[in-house]
């Protein structure tokens, strides 16, 4: 009887460590993946528009106009 005990933890312990063997390896792989796709591939660089850098004063002007609104109303 201790001898089964004996393999199940065996066989458990091998295939626990296969596990995080093969888990260990893809995540190495994946890191590998990741930095020659950023090397060949890396993304551009924005830059700023007028468009982007003016405020948009009618937009903030709704969402103050909203939010007091929302703050007024009793409900």
């Amino acid at each position: 009887m201790e001898n089964l005990v004996f393999e199940g933890f065996k066989f458990m312990v091998l295939g626990m460590g296969t596990v995080f063997a093969f888990l260990t390896l893809m995540i190495v792989a994946m890191n590998i993946q990741s930095y020659i796709v950023h090397k060949l591939f890396p993304e551009p660089v924005a830059t700023p528009d007028s468009s982007t850098t003016k405020k948009p004063s009618a937009k903030i002007a709704a969402i103050s106009a909203a939010i007091s609104h929302h703050k007024n109303v009793k409900g």
